[in-house]
């Protein structure tokens, strides 16, 4: 009786251990309650820096190991998770195409190959790849040359894989011609981007080289680019599509002295016709003859295959989609999804239903509880919780076929991917890999890391509706990951966050300052990719905000390819006395121009956004200093010419003292120019029309008030006797322009980095 009912007893305790979640068959022990109560304590320290207290924040963080919700803050709140979502659009894809699926481009014939190697009509029918490149492709070229053909008429490029609408939800919220703005298509090439290159000529004057990489007859090519002074650094490429080709045009000057060439990368606007004429290029490299021309058109059903070109399987694209959150590989996912789960054509619509399905009846989210219009996560489009986003991530982890190729897609915090530059000098290091996520106004970080004390978590963290740079709110990310890695730790949490606090300290006499700096500055002088580890350690080591700006120029500098080095310099350098007053010091002890200053102008004259806000906030911390006075206001007008639009949008969301300062400084540099059609003018001019009203009152506000400075720039002088004197540029240089105006009260020192959304 006895041993039956014990079998009873141990039977409902089975039961009941089951039922029970598995943090709640054990409490947890002393030690493990300190380390959380530590940890909830640093995570709420974070919490309360300034960046985050004013923003909307959500964080919910759980244990992998037994389940427990370790900490969440506001995680139900549906915020935009930018690139975040590339997590839910990676995840679906790996479970519904496996990680084994391949991509396949066709090549057909209208019939077999003779004797000759003549083909009449070469058919090519894309099936979405995302993968193909001016390497791959110019290997299909000797596939097709060792496959017997030697002539070719016409090349019809078939696209009806996927529909005809080439950009998802959201794209349209942004008017660029950069490469993250990419089409989709479903013959697509180097990502439905190209590289334009340009290098000075022979000699001061002589005309600049540009080059297209890959060479291809879909572009026209307008060089109106010139070799210019040592100081010259303007370069400005915009594209235009004309017919089937699209024209390119290179405006501006490169200086002489630049070592090499720079490169733009462009988005194209019509991919299967950009895939046609670069594949006529190459098969004509190959030794191919090309008789006809390339069209658009779909393949026949008696055309006979010559070759098939397969991409890597499914896990090795997930590298590219999640390390360098590629927008372009998310969207012909998303499309993909829809062709192969719902039937051709692909399209968005049908990719994101086959999301939905996924995230409903495998990882539980209910359709109708967040947003989802595109596949990676670009502009106002989508929006999720933390809590969702984390659950998802812990169905992936455990789901064992899906979960080392999806874990070893995201960035391996201070190694690889978007996060190579960040946690240095953590716990996180190694033991953290998330998915970053950036827009205006949002930054998110959402992944996996296991703590110091071997215990393992799953979290999402997403800051949305802050003003001003990313690099606090970026700063508290990290910290917020840091915490989390030094669980467990000698130090602790705590210790932690406050090696990663917000900013640096000063140190040391300027002299000893600037001996150090320019250690860096020729070093970055040398362009030379070789220095990128010795300039990474030091910039991770370095603690001196101002050397770290430095270091972080040496560093775009040296590889101005790489996107991190770009995102790198952003965040380092700033316009407050703690860098950018310091580095005037610095520039005036080495007789040199302010470090970083250049570099900043450069990516602002390529139309970067957050380069631009910073340019106008250097412009409002010039103060009284004639010299920064006067390197702002020709950057300012070297921007002014390449990127004009662009120049106007930031004006109208920068700070009232910011863009006073940098109107007065732009007004100067248009006087200098003399030029009444310059490109800022027509363009600020044609945005009186724009379809937002508040963008058209704010331009004919700015075409105001810039005639009126430049009538008074323009105006003599009195002197300090009474008499009028007109300002004479000298040789080789544009007038210092007088302090701009600025409100009581305004130092440069009490500068907010609060800015206005509209």
């Amino acid at each position: 009786m006895q041993v039956h009912r014990a079998r009873h007893l141990l039977a409902a305790s089975a039961i009941v251990s089951l039922l029970l979640p598995l943090g709640s068959l054990a409490a947890p022990s002393a030690e493990k309650r300190a380390d959380r109560e530590a940890l909830r304590a640093a995570l709420l320290q974070v919490l309360q820096r300034p960046s985050l207290k004013v923003s909307r924040v959500g964080v919910h963080m759980q244990s992998l190991d037994d389940g427990s919700v370790v900490f969440t803050h506001n995680a139900d709140e549906l915020l935009n998770p930018a690139s975040n979502v590339k997590l839910v659009t990676s995840a679906a894809a790996l479970a519904v195409l496996g990680p084994e699926f391949r991509f396949e481009t066709e090549f057909l014939v209208d019939s077999g190959l003779g004797a000759d190697g003549k083909v009449k009509t070469l058919y090519v029918r894309g099936k979405g790849d995302p993968s193909v490149t001016t390497e791959r492709l110019w290997s299909v070229a000797s596939e097709l040359w060792h496959a017997g053909v030697r002539e070719v008429g016409d090349i019809v490029v078939d696209d009806a894989w996927f529909d005809a609408e080439r950009t998802p939800p959201g794209y349209d919220q942004e008017d660029s011609d950069r490469a993250y703005m990419a089409p989709t298509g479903a013959l697509s090439l180097n990502w439905n981007a190209v590289a334009i290159y340009v290098r000075p000529g022979a000699s001061p004057g002589a005309k600049g080289i540009v080059e297209m990489e890959p060479p291809s007859d879909y572009f026209i090519v307008e060089n109106q680019l010139s070799t210019g002074a040592r100081r010259a650094r303007r370069v400005s490429v915009t594209s235009d599509p004309v017919g089937a080709q699209q024209k390119i045009v290179v405006r501006g000057q490169v200086p002489p002295e630049r070592g090499g060439a720079t490169s733009q990368w462009k988005k194209i606007d019509n991919p299967p016709m950009y895939f046609g004429q670069t594949l006529k290029q190459l098969l004509s490299t190959r030794g191919m003859k090309v008789r006809g021309r390339v069209r658009q058109g779909l393949t026949p059903s008696a055309a006979r295959m010559v070759y098939v070109a397969q991409s890597d399987t499914f896990d090795v694209l997930l590298k590219r989609l999640n390390k360098l959150s590629s927008n372009f590989v998310a969207e012909q996912l998303l499309k993909t999804l829809g062709a192969e789960g719902r039937g051709a054509p692909g399209s968005f619509a049908k990719g994101v239903e086959v999301v939905e399905q996924f995230l409903e009846r495998e990882v539980g989210i209910s359709r109708g509880t967040y947003v989802m219009k595109n596949g990676s996560g670009l502009n106002d489009a989508n929006r999720f919780s933390a809590t969702q986003i984390n659950k998802l991530l812990r169905y992936m982890y455990g789901r064992f076929p899906f979960a080392p190729e999806y874990l070893s897609s995201v960035p391996i915090a201070g190694k690889d991917g978007t996060l190579k530059y960040r946690f240095e000098g953590s716990d996180a290091v190694g033991r953290l890999r998330a998915k970053t996520g950036t827009l205006e106004g949002v930054s998110a970080l959402s992944g996996y890391v296991t703590s110091a004390g071997g215990e393992r978590f799953s979290f999402s963290m997403m800051v949305n509706d802050f003003a001003g740079r990313a690099g606090p709110i970026v700063a508290g990310l990290d910290a917020l990951g840091a915490a989390v890695a030094a669980t467990g730790s000698s130090l602790g949490p705590s210790s932690a966050v406050a090696a990663l606090a917000e900013g640096g300290k000063s140190s040391g006499a300027i002299d000893d300052v600037a001996a150090r700096i320019k250690t860096y500055l020729e070093l970055g002088r040398q362009r030379d990719s070789r220095n990128l580890g010795f300039l990474r350690t030091a910039w991770r080591s370095e603690r001196d905000p101002a050397v770290r700006a430095v270091l972080a120029e040496s560093l775009y500098q040296s590889n101005p390819h790489d996107y991190l080095g770009a995102r790198t310099l952003l965040d380092s350098y700033s316009a407050g006395n703690d860098v950018y007053g310091r580095l005037r010091e610095v520039a005036r002890v080495l007789s040199v121009e302010v470090p970083g200053v250049t570099s900043m102008v450069e990516l602002a004259a390529a139309g970067n956004t957050e380069a631009l806000a910073r340019v106008l906030e250097l412009a409002g911390a010039t103060g009284a200093d004639v010299q920064a006075q006067g390197e702002l206001s020709v950057a300012l007008g070297e921007v002014a010419r390449t990127a004009p639009e662009a120049l106007v949008v930031a004006l109208r969301t920068a700070l009232p003292a910011d863009r006073e300062a940098a109107t007065t400084l732009l007004a100067r540099s248009l006087v200098e120019a003399g030029q009444g059609d310059h490109p800022f003018w027509k363009s600020l001019r044609r945005m009186l029309g724009a379809a937002d009203p508040q963008v058209a009152a704010f331009a004919k506000g700015l075409d105001s008030t810039l005639s009126q400075k430049v009538a008074e720039a323009k105006a003599p002088r009195p002197s300090e006797g009474g008499g009028a004197v007109q300002v004479v540029a000298p040789a080789g240089g544009s007038p210092p322009p007088p302090p701009p105006p600025r409100p009581a009260g305004s130092a440069p020192e009490a500068r907010t980095e609060t800015r206005p959304g509209g």
